[in-house]
């Protein structure tokens, strides 16, 4: 990686005025799909992150709190 032309290219983005960085963030980041719902719950479920709440007890019902 060229780290001068980086810190650069930096420096020459921080001294722009701030509506000129506004509209070159707006520029560089507004075309970035964000992922789907299902596609953030499929990842969830294969990271295996959550499986420690199988071992957990049912201690809530559909009885509980307040309803909607």
């Amino acid at each position: 990686m060229n780290t001068k032309l980086v810190e650069s290219i930096l420096q020459l983005i921080l001294s722009l005025p701030t509506d000129e960085r506004l509209w070159l963030e707006e520029k560089l980041f507004s075309n970035i799909p964000y992922p789907s719902s299902n596609k953030l719950m499929n990842l969830a479920e294969s990271g295996h992150s959550f499986n420690f709440l199988y071992d957990e007890p049912d201690i809530y019902t559909l009885e509980d709190g307040e309803r909607i």
